[in-house]
């Protein structure tokens, strides 16, 4: 079944690259600053559901790969933000897309004046990138498209930095897609036979190993037969833990403004009261998505170091 899904999502994107599918082009509102860079035949073919790399926080010098990255589009916003000291990978399976997106790359690399994108062909199940390569992954309504999603979000952390977040655009469904609309080509190619529910991509990025998991933004897709389907952008984080938990005196003192908050390891922090934790966690609680919400306190060393916080959440 997977061979089969991906010869026709091939050939559905085979055929959009050589002739632009307006009901297919990107539901997100790129600004002119973004995209002036970039050649009208590549925006043309931009299809997707979201701004991944807008909401990626991407700073100046890091390395971004792209999945599913078509005609390019998301890969050339990045590669401005990144600067010429950072790193761009696109990676799609499609010759027709790559094609358009190498050709594309030379007006651009002109445009900017530094040239650092580079496309593979490759699939989303064996992305063609080493361990830890990258310090972001995006994906615009592509991983909507794999029938093995939970490989995908493996490869997603394989690829990754310790310390390196995705941040995917995709389309979730409001409740299970029924068989018959699994069976459709068409549906698939459109990114709504593939889409799971919100609960279950979120369970399966944790699955995956990702903590600090946010929903950056929602919004209505496309209702079909009684079906809502919605656009969402998610983002999280991968860490590397160490082998055994090492205490060290450290304790976390949530700030508030909730009752209390409970983080992807099970651990309850009740606002003002200090909670002992690992040096793992001390290392978590100090970077994003959390940092600025938590105060640590070294009872070793008797100094305590100012807001370093755990994203606002549902109690364990």
């Amino acid at each position: 079944m997977g061979k089969r899904i991906r010869d026709s999502v091939s050939g559905f994107y085979s055929s959009a690259a050589a002739k632009p599918v307006k009901s297919l082009c990107c539901a997100a509102n790129y600004s002119k600053e973004d995209v002036s860079h970039i050649p009208k035949d590549v925006l043309d073919i931009s299809y997707g559901c979201g701004s991944p790399v807008a909401l990626a926080e991407v700073k100046e010098g890091e390395t971004l790969v792209d999945l599913g990255s078509g005609g390019g589009i998301d890969c050339f916003i990045a590669a401005k933000l990144v600067g010429r000291n950072g790193k761009v990978y696109g990676v799609d399976m499609t010759d027709e897309m790559l094609l358009k997106a190498k050709k594309a790359s030379s007006k651009v690399a002109l445009n900017l004046g530094y040239d650092i994108v580079q496309f593979k062909k490759g699939y989303l199940e064996e992305v063609p990138v080493e361990d830890e390569k990258a310090d972001i992954i995006t994906s615009n309504c592509v991983i909507n498209l794999s029938p093995d999603k939970e490989t995908v979000l493996k490869e997603i952390y394989r690829v990754l930095k310790h310390g390196g977040r995705f941040c995917i655009s995709d389309i979730i469904s409001e409740t299970e897609v029924p068989e018959y609309m699994r069976a459709d080509k068409k549906l698939w190619g459109e990114c709504l036979s593939g889409a799971m529910k919100e609960d279950e991509f979120i369970k399966a990025a944790r699955g995956a190993g990702f903590y600090g998991l946010q929903v950056l933004s929602k919004s209505i897709y496309r209702e079909l037969e009684g079906i809502r389907f919605y656009s969402v952008t998610l983002r999280g984080y991968k860490f590397k833990k160490g082998k055994e938990c090492v205490y060290a005196g450290h304790f976390a003192v949530y700030s508030g403004p909730f009752k209390a908050v409970c983080d992807d390891d099970g651990h309850e922090y009740p606002a003002g009261r200090p909670v002992e934790v690992c040096t793992d966690t001390v290392e978590k609680l100090k970077t994003a998505p959390y940092a600025g919400h938590f105060t640590i306190w070294d009872t070793e060393e008797g100094s305590v170091e100012e807001p370093a916080v755990c994203l606002p959440g549902k109690c364990c």
